[in-house]
C-alpha cells in the first residue's frame, strides 16, 4: 500500500463515517469539543482503523 492509497482511505472514512456522525454531533454537545474527539479516538471502530491508517503514514514516512 503506498501513500496516496492510505491517505484516500482515511478520506473516505472520514467522508463515510465522521463528516455527519449523530454520536459525534451529540457528543459535542454534551461533552464539548474536546470530549467528543476523546470517544472518537478510544471508543469508536472507525476512529480505531483511522488511527491505524495513520500510523501507517508515519511508518512509511520514517522509511
Amino acid at each position: 500500500m503506498d501513500k496516496s492509497a492510505v491517505i484516500k482511505d482515511i478520506d473516505e472514512l472520514i467522508d463515510t463515517y465522521c463528516i455527519d456522525c449523530p454520536i459525534k454531533r451529540d457528543l459535542r454537545q454534551i461533552r464539548g469539543k474536546a470530549g467528543a474527539h476523546r470517544f472518537c479516538i478510544e471508543q469508536c471502530s472507525v476512529g480505531e482503523q483511522l488511527q491505524f491508517l495513520g500510523n501507517e503514514l508515519l511508518k512509511m514516512q520514517e522509511k
